[in-house]
């Protein structure tokens, strides 16, 4: 199995990673797995109840098992937690296993997407785009530090953004099979 066979998304809550993912491996004849799902399904409980339960701590040890796991799958787009590229064992196994691509957003744009959804559990604070930015800070410089190609989510439509995408990540893996740098 090459390392291009797999295409891993990282990028902070609300960037897209599962909607995108979802357009981009139909696009690209691939699975797409949604680790939190995975992990959802794993333990039959929702990501907030194991976060109530067990505290970031206990769901990062769950994530990283999924993780390690999920990276050895072939042919797949893998849309990553957020946090997921805290853990150095992940980081390593994204990088090693897969394309990794960023889909990058500003804090206030991630707010927008976000502000309704009472299954973020890091964001049931008083100041959710305060705790977005505080993250963003944070992982930032983790997410660029592994992704093979970093992409401005913006405002276009999602189909369009996951064509070009696609488009982005065939130029790249196209060059990467030549041996040239594109």
């Amino acid at each position: 199995m090459s390392k291009q066979d797999n295409i891993f998304l990282v990028g902070l809550m609300g960037a897209g990673k599962t909607t995108v993912g979802k357009l981009l491996a139909k696009q690209m004849g691939k699975t797409f797995i949604d680790a939190d799902h995975e992990i959802e399904a794993r333990t039959g409980v929702k990501i907030p109840v194991i976060f109530e339960i067990e505290g970031e701590a206990g769901f990062r040890r769950r994530e990283e098992a999924v993780i390690a796991d999920l990276a050895g799958h072939p042919n797949i787009v893998l849309g990553t937690g957020g946090g997921a590229i805290l853990s150095a064992r992940n980081r390593e196994l994204l990088r090693a296993h897969g394309t990794v691509v960023y889909l990058r957003g500003t804090p206030e744009q991630l707010y927008e997407r976000t502000r309704h959804d009472r299954n973020r559990p890091l964001l049931q604070t008083g100041d959710p785009l305060a705790k977005l930015r505080e993250l963003y800070a944070q992982r930032d410089p983790l997410y660029r530090e592994i992704a093979d190609l970093v992409v401005d989510t913006g405002r276009q439509s999602v189909a369009s953004f996951a064509r070009q995408l696609k488009d982005k990540l065939e130029l790249l893996m196209r060059s990467a099979s030549d041996g040239t740098n594109g």
